[in-house]
């Protein structure tokens, strides 16, 4: 279900409900992990570079993403590891764009070191393909202006922060996040739209992230 904004109503806010599945998928070797990536759903890709902040919302800056994690801790090669870590998880717009991304990573790696190939580990200790399965609800809240936005900003779930600001922009592939989205379209202000869509949300926990849009919007208002 992807949520849309009524223009006669103003912006409602969403929240969401995050489950999590077993995909069955388990990768033993960098060479099986690489196959899996490129054939395992979108949900999966999601869910191991965003656990993290879905997870532990409060921490600062977001830790690596589950396969630099796998790779540096479990099968024990830093050199690869350090190069998933430091994907820049923000600059994709899609999980297309994000898993291909993963891909050349890894391949280009296994290119420079073959030797790599021959890692591996027991199955206990093999990577478990996770999927992520999400459930939109609409909340009460609807704001049809600015002021109205604030205040429901300061009350409702940092999952409905999580909702609008990441998973609609990369999960649901929109250009710009949906706050943006509604105050260019239905308050026709490009600018204050533009201001909210270049705070970066992965260095910040969703808490301070409420707080440095509230920030932007009441400095609007003044």
């Amino acid at each position: 279900m992807t949520p849309k904004t009524d223009e006669k109503k103003g912006f409602r806010f969403y929240t969401r409900l995050n489950l999590s599945g077993l995909t069955g998928l388990k990768a033993a070797t960098l060479e099986e992990l690489l196959q899996h990536i490129k054939e395992v759903p979108g949900s999966c890709i999601y869910h191991h570079t965003h656990r993290f902040l879905q997870q532990h919302q409060y921490l600062s800056p977001e830790p690596p993403n589950d396969f630099a994690y796998w790779v540096t801790h479990i099968l024990g090669d830093d050199r690869l590891g350090e190069d998933l870590a430091s994907i820049d998880t923000v600059q994709f717009t899609t999980i297309r764009e994000l898993r291909e991304k993963i891909v050349t990573v890894i391949e280009e790696y296994l290119k420079k070191y073959p030797s790599a190939k021959r890692r591996f580990v027991n199955e206990e200790q093999a990577f478990s393909f996770i999927k992520s399965m999400s459930f939109i609800l609409p909340t009460h809240y609807i704001a049809s202006n600015l002021r109205e936005f604030i205040e429901i900003l300061r009350k409702v779930t940092i999952d409905s922060i999580y909702f609008h600001i990441f998973e609609a922009r990369l999960r649901l592939e929109k250009k710009s996040n949906d706050f943006s989205n509604w105050i260019e379209s239905f308050l026709g202000d490009k600018e204050l739209a533009e201001k909210i869509a270049q705070l970066d949300p992965y260095t910040q926990t969703l808490e301070d992230l409420r707080q440095a849009l509230i920030r932007i919007l009441e400095r609007k208002l003044k």
